[in-house]
């Protein structure tokens, strides 16, 4: 009977295929912070909390590093979007091929320059004389992970082009457990401290990276056409990929910059100011991995669509998965409405923290309902590969509105900066939307 009732709903198969491809991603997401929260449980049993202090600082280096890099990931996904909607089987092939590549490429560099880059980012952090050398091991150790973190990256991308969103999950799944293994291995029988959680996760994601290895030759094989192995030492060949990357570069560099700068002037203000926005950024995490989901849905299937020249089918995704996104924020303002105060309570146990964390959590209850769009129309632009217009637009938002924004806010203190950090999402939202209904009318994709 219910089944009867669901296939009843108009436009069904759609929005199968919008939640085929959004659950996955949630799930994966979720599991992300867990390679963090592992890593700092291991080393915090530790008779020192130098060790503690080294992870974390390791942690927060690499994290900036990798994610300045994400570009990999959503380059990969427009572009092989629209390759399968064209039925392109030899271009799909083409575009893993590449992608990878490029990703162990950018790696390798990075391993080449890991001194002057650990110095620097020793430097900016000011970690303390005794925590220097064991941040610095950590550091050391970790930056071979690069290789195998940039190329997961890119076949992520791949698998969301292809529509294949259980094999993110799938790597991310062995990357979280086998690390979970080798930070006991390397700290409780090999005595490595800090320097053996280092290694443990760059073990875990070349583990993790095989494992996508070998689901992408699956997948590989739903697609025909040959690519020559030649080929992938012609930079001709990357220009596509190279031109939609390194608008999106730009654009990362400047998301990094605003949430870096929102952190630095939330420190000015005290440590539980500082705190207290650490407590609230973790809401922020919630609703980013929620409504990353039905990005990712409409990257991939705006994406075929486009391939297919299929205007219709185009606007139908896009407005039945800001449908359910729609859906999922309310659920989340209602969530942080009515349980957001419990929620700091189980994030801290600080009294100071907690009382200024309550404080600034309206506008944490308000961000679902203020970013869904642009969270959407991301995933809209990633996929049309329109991503200069998203570069542009960044570069409005962050120049043009949070900074000055920020500027003459600051006799507000924290709430000025919370209202430009929301201001920017909403501003990032509706130049986007503009840029939309602008291509649209002119034919832009179509």
């Amino acid at each position: 009977m219910f089944q009867w009732l669901i296939q009843r709903i108009p436009d069904w198969p759609l929005h199968r295929r919008i939640w085929h491809m959004a659950w996955p991603p949630m799930i994966s997401n979720i599991t992300t912070p867990l390679l963090g929260l592992v890593d700092t449980a291991v080393v915090g049993h530790l008779e020192t909390a130098v060790h503690l202090g080294a992870v974390a600082i390791g942690a927060s280096i690499f994290s900036f590093i990798f994610w300045a890099f994400g570009f990999l990931r959503m380059g990969a996904t427009g572009l092989t979007a629209q390759a399968l909607g064209r039925e392109d089987g030899r271009q799909v092939r083409a575009l893993l091929l590449q992608s990878v590549t490029m990703g162990v490429g950018i790696g390798m560099l990075l391993i080449l320059f890991k001194t002057p880059l650990i110095d620097l980012a020793i430097y900016l952090m000011e970690p303390s004389a005794e925590l220097e050398p064991w941040a610095r091991a950590y550091c050391e150790a970790r930056i071979y992970s690069a290789p195998a973190v940039l190329a997961g990256y890119a076949l992520m991308g791949w698998f969301f082009g292809v529509q294949y969103s259980k094999g993110p999950l799938w790597m991310l799944l062995i990357i979280n457990l086998a690390n979970m293994v080798f930070d006991y291995v390397a700290v409780y029988q090999l005595n490595m401290a800090s320097v053996g959680v280092a290694w443990a996760t760059v073990a875990a994601h070349y583990l993790g990276v095989c494992v996508a290895f070998w689901l992408a030759a699956a997948q590989l094989r739903k697609f025909d056409g040959h690519v020559p192995l030649l080929s992938l030492v012609k930079w001709r060949t990357y220009i596509e990929l190279v031109q939609v990357n390194r608008y999106l570069f730009v654009r990362t560099i400047l998301l990094l910059l605003v949430m870096s700068f929102f952190t630095a002037m939330g420190a000015r203000q005290g440590d539980a100011i500082l705190a207290a926005n650490a407590v609230l950024l973790t809401f922020l995490m919630i609703i980013s991995n929620a409504l990353d989901g039905f990005a990712f849905s409409v990257e991939a299937l705006c994406g075929e669509y486009i391939g297919r020249k299929n205007k219709a089918m185009f606007q139908k995704v896009i407005r039945l998965s800001t449908l359910w996104a729609l859906i999922c924020a309310v659920i989340l303002t209602l969530v942080f409405t009515a349980f957001g105060n419990q929620i700091i309570a189980l994030l801290t146990s600080v009294e100071s923290v907690k009382e200024e964390a309550k404080l600034y959590l309206p506008w944490l209850i308000a961000f679902p309902l203020l970013g869904i769009w642009s969270y959407m129309l991301d995933g809209i632009f990633i996929g049309t590969t329109s991503v200069k217009q998203m570069q542009n637009t960044m570069i409005l938002s962050v120049l043009g509105i949070f900074f000055p924004l920020w500027f003459i806010t600051q006799g507000m203190g924290n709430h000025g900066l919370w209202f430009s950090m929301a201001t920017f999402f909403v501003a990032r939202a509706i130049t986007l939307w503009w840029c939309y209904e602008r291509n649209i009318k002119r034919g832009v994709w179509f």
